[in-house]
């Protein structure tokens, strides 16, 4: 970029992008949002009952898919590297909170998960002390962790 160039304020949504910007845009009127991240692209929306066209899951719903996500592959990486007979991991997770809700409690109330409830189940020839295992690795995958820690949020320019 040259110096007589104006610096962009806002990440551009380019394909690859290396600078690990995530690329969330909405447009003049309704919720459907369209997320971009490197050469995937996706959409969040809200369910028809709040006023959105459930295009796709809520923000809440990839917040817990990443999670889920995390969980099964930090357990599949571990049972990978002891060479364990993992066949599959399934993890389901759920929550009581509604993100259209909790847009609209935003400015006055503290909004979010307080509990999630979370079942793993493991599949393929484990014995129980390594069933045991994997469920104490689901606990450690960098996901949770995040989540159980204060995230800071800069604005940048």
């Amino acid at each position: 970029m040259s110096a007589e160039q104006p610096r962009e304020t806002t990440p551009a949504a380019t394909p690859g992008d290396a600078g690990g910007w995530i690329t969330v845009r909405t447009h003049a009127s309704g919720f459907r949002t369209e997320i971009r991240a490197g050469d995937h692209a996706f959409v969040a929306d809200e369910p028809l009952a709040v006023g959105g066209t459930d295009a796709g899951p809520t923000p809440y719903d990839y917040l817990l898919g990443a999670l889920g996500a995390c969980t099964a592959m930090t357990v599949r990486m571990y049972a990978g590297r002891k060479g364990w007979p993992l066949e599959e991991v399934l993890v389901e997770l759920r929550n009581a909170r509604s993100h259209a809700a909790d847009c609209e409690d935003c400015e006055t109330k503290p909004v979010g998960f307080r509990r999630l409830e979370r079942r793993i189940e493991l599949r393929g020839p484990l014995t129980e002390e390594q069933r045991r295992r994997l469920l104490q690795v689901a606990d450690r995958c960098p996901v949770k962790q995040t989540l159980g820690h204060a995230i800071e949020i800069d604005a940048v320019a």
